[in-house]
């Protein structure tokens, strides 16, 4: 029997509770030494924010999360606290609806401003770089290679996010002058140590995780990985079963959503379009799927 899907949630609303940041996805409120994370059920796609909730995809995000940081918590330490509301402060309780299952508690961490990018396969940006000059962040590799193909092994690519909100691609070079040549090697190590033991492990459950991103701050003097994580907002993953290079792979994200747009000929500005129930059904189940692949159970 399929657990029927919480209430979607497009905007939170915690009178009373600062709000200390809103993202694409996610409320953020303080709460002290801590903050509380909200995954809510909005969509992102081409840098705007769609009209319509996708229903459990915050629930989705949340518990991914949840499941992958204990897989990886003998690598590096993490800034979660408590996912049970009743352990947040007592002005978050009269909130609960809004709140179980899609939110956390975290310590709060000075994030260090670069998205940490591991790719073991050419797809995404990654392709376009490499089309232009058969490197990705100045990294070269092999010629002839095709989209969807298997780099030689993991690399890391960072990126920085520019003014405009885009994530642009940068050299390791620039990471280690942004922040210490040091720290820049910590984060290589670790993103490429995290990529590959998730990696291994979602092959067992049939799930090519094609790239990802991290984020890492400092809880104190400790380095901690923080934010989503190996989500399918952060990441993509592709059924093993039909893998084929040459071209873009069926994916469990919202690839789904961006050949909707693509096939209605949105010009990518705003008002963004609302999606058809159809369309909103489908990537909710994408989400969910996910979940039941990677971990083998259901939300």
């Amino acid at each position: 029997m399929t657990p029927k899907p919480l209430a979607p949630i497009f905007e939170t609303e915690l009178p009373g509770v600062e709000r200390c940041a809103r993202g694409k996805v996610r409320d953020v409120y303080a709460a002290g030494d801590y903050l509380v994370i909200v995954a809510t059920d909005r969509l992102s796609a081409f840098d705007y924010v769609l009209p319509t909730p996708i229903p459990d995809k915050g629930r989705v995000l949340t518990a991914l999360t949840l499941f992958w940081l204990e897989q990886l918590q003998d690598i590096v330490p993490n800034h979660f606290v408590s996912a049970e509301v009743d352990d947040y402060p007592r002005e978050f309780h009269p909130y609960r609806d809004q709140l179980e299952a899609r939110s956390m508690l975290v310590r709060r961490a000075k994030m260090i401003e670069v998205e940490c990018v591991a790719r073991g396969y050419i797809s995404g940006s990654g392709w376009k770089d490499y089309r232009r000059d058969g490197s990705i962040c100045g990294i070269a590799l092999p010629a002839g290679l095709q989209e969807s193909d298997a780099l030689p092994k993991p690399i890391f690519t960072p990126a920085s996010k520019a003014q405009s909100g885009h994530d642009e691609n940068i050299s390791f070079e620039t990471v280690a002058q942004q922040i210490s040549l040091p720290l820049a090697l910590r984060l290589h190590d670790l993103t490429l140590a995290i990529y590959q033991r998730a990696a291994q492990y979602a092959e067992t459950r049939g799930i090519v995780i094609a790239d990802t991103k991290f984020e890492f701050g400092f809880v104190g003097d400790q380095l901690v990985l923080a934010d989503e994580v190996l989500t399918p907002d952060s990441s993509r993953f592709w059924p093993r079963a039909g893998y084929q290079p040459g071209g873009p792979q069926p994916s469990f994200d919202k690839q789904y959503v961006r050949d909707y747009l693509e096939s209605i000929h949105w010009d990518k500005r705003p008002p963004a379009p609302a999606l058809p129930p159809d369309v909103m059904e489908r990537t909710s189940e994408k989400y969910r799927e996910a979940y039941r692949v990677l971990t083998g159970k259901s939300l």
